[in-house]
């Protein structure tokens, strides 16, 4: 097994590797690296080969002082593979690290997206990360609906929320869209983020770019009362797996009529119907505090009212000798 740095020559082979891999998501995929405007970031992606077999792929580029960090420009990144045995993932660790010093390259930052996100959930690589020397750097904390066809939605909601969300069945003059409204969903996004002193990953047209880009795997869900756009959700279906809660919106001054409660039950029954396995509704830290691990303790409560279950993003680091 070798390395070899990824070129366009590959762009059609890599994203059909990514599609039928075990752990990739779109976030891994050349297609969705395009959205980025042209010397934005300067990528230097890698290619695990086995004679003309493509073995794994990972996304990334060296930043500061040598290091090699994956993802830079996605949510998730670190090394994409099929379902491999756990010599498989020994091997392309230790090339890994025999490629990255023979590069120069000082450390290594990974952050691989959860399991979830994995058609046979396997640790093999995870573990072969932590044998071979990578230490743990940040746990994120996530949550995460777990999908059930069998079970009513509504039923494991919160006795509020589901008092909420059949209120809003009821009222006639609210209802839900899916459809490409970003003009009416991105300025009450702007509003919401400026809240909290933030701006959201994305600018309007990265938006419009992603979605050209991304069609069948972007999704904007907007809650209407009347003909006023008054919430909605911008979902991501990373893979046949999950389908993630990537922005939240939510006019303010139409807050009593539970517009997210509204949208969160529209997002899970169309993942459910759709065959995906569960919905990620995305990291809860505080961006306020000191500490980047310090959880957001009202925002975990919220989405524990729909039943979702705690989940963690890792990074992982290696620190390479110095010759």
């Amino acid at each position: 097994m070798k390395i070899i740095p990824y070129s366009d020559a590959f762009r059609d082979k890599w994203d059909h590797f990514v599609l039928r891999s075990n752990n990739g998501t779109i976030f891994h995929m050349q297609k969705f690296f395009d959205y980025h405007a042209p010397g934005k970031f300067n990528f230097n992606h890698l290619m695990f080969v086995e004679g003309d077999r493509i073995a794994a792929v990972l996304p990334g580029a060296i930043v500061e002082d040598h290091v090699y960090e994956s993802p830079i420009g996605a949510s998730y990144g670190s090394i994409v593979t099929g379902d491999v045995t756990f010599a498989d993932s020994m091997e392309l660790i230790s090339t890994l690290i025999a490629y990255s010093k023979e590069s120069g390259i000082k450390k290594l930052r990974l952050t691989a997206a959860p399991m979830i996100y994995e058609k046979y959930q396997n640790q093999n690589l995870e573990f072969a990360m932590r044998w071979l020397g990578f230490d743990y750097e940040l746990h994120y904390i996530s949550s995460a609906i777990c999908l059930y066809p069998e079970t009513d939605i509504l039923s494991r909601f919160q006795s509020t929320v589901r008092r909420n969300i059949r209120k809003t069945i009821r009222d006639f003059e609210l209802h839900v869209e899916i459809n490409e409204r970003y003009d009416q969903f991105y300025p009450i996004l702007l509003d919401n983020k400026a809240r909290h002193d933030v701006k959201p990953t994305h600018s309007f047209e990265d938006l419009q770019r992603l979605k050209q880009l991304l069609p069948d795997q972007i999704k904007l869900f907007m809650v209407y009362h009347q003909d006023v756009p008054i919430g909605g959700s911008l979902m991501f279906f990373c893979n046949n797996q999950v389908a993630l809660c990537f922005y939240n919106m939510l006019l303010y001054e139409y807050a009593h009529y539970k517009p997210i409660h509204r949208v969160m039950y529209e997002v899970v029954k169309y993942a459910t119907e759709n065959g995906y396995r569960y919905v990620d509704i995305g990291v809860s830290q505080d961006t306020k505090a000191d500490n980047p691990m310090t959880p957001s303790m009202n925002l975990i409560a919220f989405k524990e009212k729909f039943d979702a279950k705690t989940i963690m993003r890792n990074t992982l680091i290696l620190n390479l000798p110095r010759d």
